[in-house]
């Protein structure tokens, strides 16, 4: 007889190991599943998985969970996390990748009360209403409506959970039982869930309602500042903060971009964009630019629009002004034109 197979929805943190490892203990074969987008990655979904020794699938949803945040049917929560309906999301897709590949049922590791606004019986609920498929839910089985995965004894109900709220003393016990060691703390993995990135995108949108998955890259690097040109046309001029920012603006440049750079001091590159430009602009590659010891943004009135040559002479500015080195000194910098 073949062996009952389970998909589970994989974050990696300790509640997905615990499920995954309840359903280990009815004979399940597991394979884990990670979506990823710009606001969550799989990075300890596949560490937790190797350690696990479980087959994980790794599925990028960045477009539609972009398409989610600019218009979320069932609102946010705290920031700008559209959580139901992106939870409804993942498990719809989960369902159908089930059903091609031959899975039995659909799991993940959530837990009743964890989270109040996409964690509540009703909330849970609303998403098996969006999603059209029934998920077990191991940790909180007890506590939830029988599945029919437990009515046909595919699983035994007996042996699940009835962990409820955001205290995490029941996981650590169960942990212990299953003699894990060393699992992951809890940890935000979702980036609309922070504050300050909630404001930086909320800016980006307000901004730019067309914004795709390359513009919502681009503010999680670095400093991010907007320059006006004319009432339509603005500007994106996001400053790296570190070596790893500088080569991430960099590969996500595109055709009419601009880098700035510092041409013989260590110090940030900056990416800049023009918004609903009508017509592509070219601009001279040298700019010597005297660096302030100390800068005020409010004197540079970022907020009125500018000509062409005083938008680079500003970013030049800031540019050099970010490498502690440049200050107080006339420096040259490099525009490169994509």
């Amino acid at each position: 007889m073949p062996k009952t197979k389970a998909l589970v929805l994989f974050s990696g943190g300790l509640d997905s190991i615990l499920a995954v490892k309840m359903l280990q203990a009815q004979k399940i074969a597991v394979t884990a599943i990670c979506f990823t987008s710009n606001f969550f990655n799989a990075e300890l979904a596949k560490e937790s998985a190797r350690n696990l020794e479980i087959p994980i699938l790794i599925k990028d949803i960045s477009g539609a969970e972009l398409k989610l945040v600019k218009n979320p049917p069932h609102g946010y929560g705290k920031h700008l996390n559209p959580c139901i309906d992106c939870h409804a999301m993942m498990i719809r897709l989960a369902g159908e990748i089930a059903r091609k590949q031959g899975f039995d049922f659909v799991a993940t590791g959530e837990v009743l009360g964890q989270r109040p606004f996409s964690q509540n019986k009703k909330a849970l609920g609303k998403v098996k209403n969006l999603s059209g498929v029934e998920v077990v839910r191991p940790l909180s089985a007890k506590l939830l409506d029988e599945t029919e995965i437990e009515k046909n004894k595919i699983l035994i109900r007996g042996l699940l959970g009835r962990i409820k709220g955001r205290s995490r003393e029941e996981q650590i016990e169960l942990a212990r039982r299953y003699k894990l060691k060393n699992y992951p703390l809890p940890a935000g993995g979702c980036l609309l869930t922070d504050s300050e990135f909630s404001k930086r995108l909320i800016k980006l949108l307000g901004n730019y309602s067309d914004c795709d998955v390359n513009d919502v890259e681009i503010i999680k690097n670095g400093r991010v500042f907007w320059l006006k040109v004319k009432e339509n046309t603005l500007v994106l001029a996001v400053v790296g903060r570190n070596h790893k920012e500088n080569e991430k603006l960099k590969k996500l440049a595109k055709k009419g971009d601009f880098i700035v750079e510092l041409k013989e001091i260590t110090g940030p590159s900056a990416l800049v964009r023009f918004i609903n430009l009508k017509k592509p602009i070219a601009f001279k590659s040298n700019y010597r630019v005297q660096i302030p010891k100390i800068l005020s943004l409010g004197k540079l009135r970022l907020s009125e629009p500018k000509n062409f040559k005083q938008i680079f002479d500003i970013i030049c500015l800031l540019t050099g002004y970010y490498s502690t080195k440049a200050r107080n000194k006339e420096v040259e910098l490099i525009v490169k034109n994509f």
